[in-house]
């Protein structure tokens, strides 16, 4: 399974949150499109809307288990994505910012 270090992330990188709404709520990155794994298959066009056409996707959850579900999932949908390995946790730690649907300073459930 291809992954990435959240260091090597740039801010303009395509993020995809797979992480249930909760989690979400309590704080995620900026900017990530969400998409909860347990409404992934019946909401799939969402993200084929909304990926960048030619770049890649970066999929990031709790810990990397359920993004390293999605991703491979994606790979064999012919998707250019990667699982961002240790999830919100290592994003969190790492000092990225973290924030509600408010924009307020969120938290990694």
């Amino acid at each position: 399974m291809p992954t990435v270090e959240v260091a090597d992330l740039k801010d303009d990188d395509f993020l995809l949150d797979v992480r249930e709404n909760d989690e979400w709520r309590a704080g995620h990155a900026a900017g990530a499109l969400h998409i909860p794994i347990s409404e992934f298959v019946a909401r799939y066009g969402e993200l084929t809307e909304a990926a960048p056409q030619d770049g890649r996707v970066h999929v990031i959850c709790r810990s990397g288990g359920r993004s390293a579900q999605v991703a491979m999932y994606l790979v064999q949908q012919g998707i250019d994505a990667v699982n961002v390995d240790g999830g919100m946790q290592v994003w969190e730690a790492a000092g990225r910012p973290v924030v509600t649907d408010e924009g307020q300073s969120g938290f990694v459930l």
